[in-house]
C-alpha cells in the first residue's frame, strides 16, 4: 500500500470518528491477554519514525513539504510528535510524499487524532487547536497547540470475583478471604492515582498473575470497565474475575533420573497429595532441589488442565551434574590476600546415598583443607554428615593452627538453615611474643540462619540473622579447665529509600561465658577488623592488649551503616558507596571500647555476587586502607 493510499484509509476512518463523536476511544485488546481489557475500541496509534522534512512527488498536488510544530507539556509534546499520522508522514521519503489536498485533510483530523492520543495519559478534556501558517522561507507550517486540560484520577475501584474463590470466601476460608483481600490491596492503579492507560492495563495483568500463582491458574478476566467522567475528570475502575477451580497437587511424578535415588527428591517435596497448589510452594521445592546439588537444571510445574485440578500431578524433570566435579578458583580478599583453591565433590562414592566434598585453599595468610560426608536428606529432610579440617592462618604477628571434626545433621527450609553439631577442637596459638598456647575443647552446638531477602546473591530489601550457641568443656596448657558457653549473633539490615538510594546497616555481637580462669580456644574467642567487620584496620588487629601483645577477646560487638546508589541508570550494576564501622573485642564489656573506620567504595553487582572496593580509614590507627572483597557474608 502507498503511502497516498494509507493517508486515504487513515482520514477516511477519522472522518467517522468525528461523525459518530467517538474518536475519544482507547485501544482494544483482549481483557486476558497482556495488555487486558480496555476502555473502547479504536486501534491504538502505531510508533512512527522521527519527524523530519518530506518533498511530494511529481504530478498531482502542489508540492507538500511541511514542518510540524506541537505546542503542548513536555511528556504529551513527545507523545504526540511520536504518534501523530501528521508527525509520521513527515518524515516519509520524497517519492512517498503526500499532497498539498491530503496534508490539509490530516491537519484537519489531527485534533482528534491527539485528543484520542491524551486519553490514553487521562486527559479527557483537553483543548486541540491546528492553525496553517507559511514560514519565512515559503515552507508551510501545521501548528498543533494543545491545553489538556486537568488530568482524570482513579476514584474508585470494584473488583468482583466468581468461580471457587468467590464460593470458598463465602464458605470462610480463610485463604480465600485472604486472596481476595490482596488482590484489592495491592491493585497497582489505587483510588487517587492518575489514570493511565499503560497502568490500567499493568493493574489488570499483575492482579491476573497474583490470582494465577496464589492456586487458580486458570484464571481469567470477564468484564473490565473504566467509566469515564469527563466534566468531573474522574475514572471509576471495575471488573469480574473468574478464577476458575482452585488447584489441589496431586501425585509426584519424576522425569530425568539416572544415578539418584528418587527419594531424594520425594524426601524435600514437603508437597504430599492434597495440598493447594501455589506457585511459590513450586519455586520453593526446585530451590530445595538445586540446592542438593545434585542437579543442573530442576523444574517443577503443573498442567493447568481444569478436568484434573481436584487431584493435578507434579511435575518435577531434573538434569543430573556430572557423578564427579572438581573446580578450580582464585581470589583475593583482605583477610586471606591472593589465594588458589581446590575442590571436588563425588555425588554417589561406592553407591552410597550421599556425598564426598574436599577443599583445599592455599593463600598468602591462609592455608586449609576441609573434608566432608553428607548424607541426601531423609524422609524429614535431615542430612547427616561428618566433617572435619585443618587450617593454619596468620594475622597480628601470629600464627594459629586449628583442627575440627564434627558430627551432626543439618536442615535447610525456605528460609532457615538449621546445623546441630558435635565438635571436637583443638587449638595451638603461636603469639608474636613467642608464647604457645595450646588448648582443646569439646562442645555441642547449634546454628540458625534466618534471611527474608529479595535476592540471597544482591539483596536490596530484607533481613538476614545468623544465631549460634554451644556449650562445652575445654583444657589449655596455660590456664585452668573447665565449661564454657559462647553465643553469637550477626543481623543485616537491607532497605532501598526510594529514588535509586538503598542502606545496609549491620549489627553483630558475640560473648563466651566462663570462669576467668579456663582457657578458651583461640577460634571460640573473638577479634574485629576486616572486609566483614571494622574496615580501616586489618583482619583480626582489633582485640584486648595483655603484656603488650594483641590477644582474643571474649566479648564482641561491630556495627556498620552504609548507603549506596547506581552512578546512572545506564549502568545499574555500577554503585557508589559511603559507609561507617564502629566495633572492638574485648575481655569484657566494661572494658570494649569501639574504634571508627569510615570511607567510600565501588560495588560492581556481579551475577555471582557483589564485588566490593572500599578504601576506609581507621581513625584509632590514622591510616586509610583498601579492602577488596567478593559475596556476602551471612
Amino acid at each position: 500500500m502507498s503511502v497516498r493510499q494509507d493517508v486515504a484509509r487513515r482520514l477516511g476512518g477519522a472522518s467517522l470518528c468525528l461523525a459518530l463523536g467517538a474518536c475519544g476511544a482507547l485501544p482494544t485488546q483482549d481483557p486476558n491477554a497482556d495488555g487486558g481489557a480496555t476502555v473502547s475500541g479504536s486501534a491504538a496509534p502505531r510508533p512512527a519514525p522521527a519527524p523530519g522534512a518530506a518533498s511530494a512527488p511529481a504530478g498531482g498536488d502542489a508540492d507538500a513539504t511541511y514542518r510540524l510544530e506541537v505546542q503542548a507539556p513536555g511528556e504529551l509534546r513527545t507523545l504526540l510528535l511520536t504518534y501523530l499520522d501528521l508527525s509520521r508522514f513527515q518524515g516519509e521519503t520524497q517519492a512517498e510524499s503526500i499532497t498539498q489536498s491530503e496534508l490539509t485533510r490530516l491537519a484537519n483530523a489531527s485534533p482528534a487524532h491527539a485528543r484520542s492520543l491524551l486519553e490514553t495519559e487521562g486527559y479527557f478534556a483537553a483543548e486541540v487547536n491546528v492553525v496553517r501558517d507559511t514560514g519565512d522561507d515559503g515552507i508551510p507550517i501545521v501548528r498543533l497547540t494543545v491545553e489538556p486540560g486537568p488530568r482524570s484520577r482513579v476514584t474508585s475501584l470494584a473488583i468482583a470475583a466468581q468461580g471457587d474463590l468467590k464460593r470458598q470466601a463465602d464458605a470462610g476460608n480463610r485463604d480465600a478471604q485472604s486472596l481476595l483481600r490482596e488482590l484489592t490491596e495491592n491493585w497497582a492503579l489505587p483510588p487517587g492515582e492518575p489514570f493511565r492507560q499503560a497502568a490500567w492495563n499493568a493493574a489488570k495483568n499483575g492482579t491476573l498473575a497474583a490470582l494465577r500463582a496464589g492456586g487458580y491458574p486458570t484464571a481469567t478476566w470477564g468484564n473490565t470497565e473504566a467509566r469515564v467522567d469527563a466534566r468531573a475528570h474522574t475514572v471509576a475502575l471495575s471488573g469480574e474475575i473468574d478464577s476458575g477451580p482452585q488447584f489441589i497437587l496431586g501425585q509426584l511424578q519424576v522425569e530425568g533420573l539416572e544415578r539418584y535415588d528418587e527419594s531424594v527428591i520425594r524426601n524435600v517435596a514437603d508437597l504430599p497429595p492434597g495440598t493447594p497448589y501455589t506457585e511459590k510452594r513450586l519455586l520453593d521445592f526446585q530451590e530445595r532441589l538445586l540446592k542438593l546439588g545434585l542437579f543442573e537444571t530442576v523444574t517443577v510445574d503443573i498442567e493447568p488442565d481444569p478436568a484434573q485440578a481436584s487431584s493435578t500431578p507434579l511435575r518435577v524433570r531434573v538434569r543430573e551434574q556430572s557423578l564427579q566435579q572438581a573446580t578450580t578458583g582464585f581470589g583475593y580478599s583482605d583477610t586471606t590476600r591472593f589465594r588458589v583453591t581446590l575442590e571436588h565433590r563425588h555425588r554417589r562414592p561406592f553407591g552410597w546415598n550421599g556425598q564426598v566434598y574436599n577443599k583445599l585453599e592455599l593463600g598468602g595468610t591462609r592455608r586449609a583443607w576441609e573434608g566432608e560426608l553428607i548424607a541426601n536428606p531423609d524422609e524429614d529432610g535431615y542430612r547427616k554428615l561428618l566433617a572435619t579440617s585443618l587450617s593454619r592462618e596468620e594475622a597480628a604477628s601470629e600464627i594459629s593452627l586449628a583442627n575440627r571434626v564434627r558430627i551432626g545433621r543439618s536442615l535447610d527450609t525456605e528460609r532457615i538453615e538449621r546445623l546441630v553439631f558435635a565438635e571436637w577442637l583443638l587449638s595451638e596459638l603461636r603469639r608474636a611474643n613467642g608464647v604457645e598456647e595450646a588448648t582443646r575443647a569439646l562442645s555441642a552446638n547449634y546454628h540458625w540462619v534466618w534471611r527474608r531477602l529479595d535476592s540471597v546473591i544482591l539483596p536490596t530489601k530484607g533481613l538476614s540473622s545468623s544465631l549460634q550457641a554451644g556449650v562445652g568443656y575445654a583444657r589449655s596448657n596455660y590456664a585452668s579447665q573447665g565449661m564454657f558457653t559462647r553465643l553469637y549473633a550477626r543481623n543485616t539490615l537491607y532497605w532501598p529509600l526510594g529514588g535509586s538510594w538503598f542502606t545496609q546497616v549491620r549489627v553483630e555481637a558475640g560473648q563466651v561465658f566462663a570462669a576467668d580462669r579456663v582457657g578458651i580456644p583461640d577460634p571460640l574467642l573473638f577479634r574485629a577488623g576486616g572486609d566483614e567487620s571494622v574496615r580501616g584496620y586489618a583482619y583480626r588487629t582489633l582485640g584486648p592488649t595483655r603484656d603488650g601483645v594483641l590477644a582474643s577477646g571474649r566479648v564482641l560487638f561491630t556495627g556498620s551503616a552504609e548507603i549506596a546508589r547506581p552512578f546512572t541508570p545506564r549502568l545499574p550494576s555500577l554503585w557508589w558507596a559511603a559507609f561507617v564501622d564502629a566495633g572492638n573485642a574485648a575481655d569484657t564489656w566494661q572494658e570494649l571500647d569501639p574504634v571508627l573506620g569510615y570511607g567510600v567504595g565501588l560495588r560492581y553487582r556481579s551475577p555471582v555476587g557483589p564485588l566490593r572496593l572500599d578504601l576506609a580509614y581507621g581513625q584509632e590507627i590514622r591510616k586509610a586502607r583498601l579492602h577488596l572483597s567478593v559475596g556476602i557474608a551471612f
